[in-house]
């Protein structure tokens, strides 16, 4: 039988493990909830950062898309009309996705640009196709009146008016050929230096302008190209006029080339800057197409028509030399497919082109010194060979000598002819040895050219004591270049 203190001391021993078994599982309790609140406290200062990360990208998102409406997309939208304006990048990395957004604004700039500008200038080929109509009406009718009426004081303002619808035509033509219209004339072969003639024809000042012609006689354009080249060179001496002091003169020159022939544009005026510079040759190069929004206000479109006619009729217009004389020189070449000839002698040039320093090949027969053979079996006529000349024998299209004079008997006085010339009394002279027809001097009175021939002649020269007609000094406008 067991005793009561061996009893209570068991109890007591049982309790006392049970009470270390309960502390201890007290004490895991504590530390676990201690740890799961300082993982809570951890978790909920996390979530804070990441709360403030959240703010502050959302913050900077809300900056980007602010920088990117009120600066960067305006920015993009001037730089689609002026190449040299910078837009500026993202503000951060928030920002990297947005060059996609840029990218887009630009094409549907470019292709909005695109589209007006077709219907301005289907619109603007409409109104000088009507303009072109009547400035042509008019200038059949002008031409009617110099032919009707002699004259002079008459014949001078008919000849003025003629002048002012000219330049009215080519203003209208140059804003026809940028909107991409035909040039809308078809002329026939004509002389190189007729072209350039037409050209100066059409321009206020063309008395500044001098013609140095150094081509082969007869150097012709073929048909189609014949008012393209007009158009060009009144376009280049147009710029040269307008950039250059009224008491300068304009220099052009007519050269062979190896791959054709040149027309060099000389002027003294202000130049051009270096980037100026490179602008013209692109916009004469035709390489890149021109939209009218970049003419300018009001449109500077000669350049932008050089372009146009260069691409199109396989013509090349230089600009990269400046001019001997400081100012800006121009270069056209007209290559070997664009030219031909034409007989000067059958079709000369006009009486207003500058004459050429260049003559015929002295052995070359005119056609009024060929003799043709009977026919012959075949039916057809040829040339007869031209056999070497015996010595001192002259050649058949060789003119005849004078008649030598006879030397007087006596130291009398020779007596005089008619004409008041030494001679024998009563003895004609010998005629002439016959030679082509020199054009008429320069200051003969210009005539109305026939409409096929597709130049107009300069309106005819003032006298040397008047001072220029008005208006022959350069408008102030914006340089075209």
């Amino acid at each position: 039988m067991i005793e009561i203190p061996e009893l209570a001391a068991g109890g007591l021993a049982a309790g006392t493990l049970s009470a270390f078994a309960l502390g201890g599982g007290l004490l895991r309790a504590r530390r676990a909830r201690a740890r799961q609140q300082a993982e809570i406290e951890a978790l909920r200062a996390r979530l804070d950062a990441t709360g403030q990360e959240l703010d502050r990208a959302a913050a900077a998102f809300t900056a980007e898309i602010e920088h990117l409406v009120t600066k960067r997309m305006p920015a993009e939208a001037t730089r689609s009309a002026h190449a040299h304006v910078q837009v500026p990048g993202p503000l951060g990395p928030a920002g990297a996705g947005t060059d996609r957004v840029l990218e887009g604004l630009r094409n549907a700039i470019a292709h909005e640009r695109k589209r007006v500008d077709a219907a301005a200038r289907a619109g603007m080929r409409g109104t000088t196709r009507e303009i072109q109509a009547g400035l042509y009406r008019l200038q059949d009718v002008l031409h009617g009146l110099q032919q009707r009426y002699d004259d002079p004081e008459l014949a001078q303002t008919l000849f003025a008016l003629d002048h002012e619808n000219e330049q009215s035509l080519r203003r209208a033509q140059v804003a026809a050929v940028v909107c991409g219209a035909w040039v809308g004339l078809a002329r026939e072969e004509s002389h190189l230096v007729d072209a350039v003639t037409g050209g100066q024809a059409r321009l206020v000042g063309y008395h500044r302008i001098q013609v140095h012609h150094h081509l082969e006689p007869g150097t012709a354009l073929v048909s189609h190209a014949v008012e393209p080249v007009a158009i060009i060179v009144a376009e280049l001496l147009d710029n040269a006029l307008r950039h250059s002091s009224p008491d300068t003169a304009v220099v052009v020159n007519l050269e062979r080339a190896h791959h054709g022939v040149t027309v060099t544009v000389d002027d003294a005026g202000v130049g051009m800057a270096p980037d100026e510079r490179a602008r013209a040759q692109r916009m004469v190069a035709g390489s890149e197409p021109i939209l009218l929004s970049e003419l300018g206000d009001p449109p500077r479109m000669g350049l932008a028509a050089i372009g146009q006619l260069t691409r199109q009729f396989d013509l090349t217009v230089d600009l990269s030399t400046p001019s001997p004389y400081g100012g800006v020189r121009a270069v056209l070449l007209v290559k070997n497919h664009l030219l031909s000839y034409i007989d000067p002698v059958l079709h000369p040039a006009s009486a207003s082109a500058a004459p050429t320093t260049r003559q015929q090949e002295d052995h070359e027969p005119q056609p009024d010194q060929v003799h043709l053979v009977p026919e012959g079996a075949d039916g057809t006529r040829r040339r007869p060979a031209s056999p070497e000349p015996a010595p001192g024998a002259r050649s058949p299209f060789e003119p005849a000598p004078a008649p030598a004079r006879p030397a007087p008997a006596d130291p009398a006085p020779e007596p005089l002819g008619e004409d008041g010339l030494p001679g024998d009394a009563g003895a004609p002279l010998p005629p002439p040895p016959r030679t082509c027809a020199a054009p008429p001097p320069p200051h003969a009175a210009p005539r109305s050219p026939p409409r096929h021939s597709g130049h107009s002649s300069p309106p005819p020269t003032r006298p040397a004591g008047p001072p220029p007609p008005k208006g022959a000094t350069p408008d102030e406008q914006p340089r075209d270049r």
